[in-house]
């Protein structure tokens, strides 16, 4: 097949190489997509984008010296028009919320890149938005409910790294009833009956990590 004059140009930013030769061997039999520049970290990426000048650009959420989340809203602030996927190993509702506010156009897990990115890559070309059909399910089940509050993340974050109530208090300067207040809000927007729940619920849907 004739290789398209006018092909899809992308930018692979991740800080592993073999995900970026994947995703180039993955899109080097497809004719009209092809890789106009890497980058291991959202820092680098910010300084190539200008260059690259990509009409896709597959951003890693989770890496050293700049994070994808960051990245792409310094893009987006630079390059409004800019057009970037989503990659990440996790499948949190909230994380993907956090990547859409911040302008990007799709959401993939890196467990489906072979399956879908092709096709997201052309649809997100075309303007659409991609999100892989789990999470924008996901992402409806949870669209109702009232989202934890700064603090109370920073408070259940504590409680990821094991620390008891009296611990946390000290640490966010905070009465320990104050804490036990925040974890009963806690378990009752997460729907749990306790901090081991909460904990895992909170993993899961990308509210806090580890």
């Amino acid at each position: 097949m004739t290789a398209n004059p006018h092909p899809i140009r992308i930018f692979i930013v991740d800080d592993h190489a073999a995900l970026r030769e994947g995703v180039a061997a993955m899109v080097a039999s497809e004719p009209d997509i092809v890789v106009a520049g890497e980058a291991e970290n959202g820092a680098e990426a910010i300084e190539r984008f200008p260059t690259v000048r990509p009409d896709v650009t597959l951003l890693d959420l989770q890496m050293p010296v700049m994070g994808g989340i960051e990245a792409l809203g310094r893009i987006r602030e630079k390059f409004p028009g800019a057009r970037v996927i989503v990659l990440t190993t996790y499948e949190g509702d909230v994380q993907a919320m956090r990547a859409l506010r911040a302008g990007a156009s799709g959401y993939l897990l890196k467990s489906s890149l072979r399956k879908e990115m092709i096709d997201a890559i052309r649809k997100v070309h075309a303007g659409r938005r991609y999100i892989f059909q789990q999470m924008a399910e996901e992402i409806a089940i949870h669209a109702a409910e009232e989202s934890l509050s700064e603090r109370e993340v920073a408070v259940l974050q504590h409680v990821a790294s094991g620390k008891a109530n009296k611990a946390i208090a000290r640490e966010l300067s905070l009465s320990e009833e104050t804490i036990k207040a925040h974890l009963r809000s806690i378990f009752s927007k997460l729907e749990v009956n306790d901090r081991t729940q909460a904990v895992t619920t909170a993993l899961r849907r990308g509210i806090i990590t580890l």
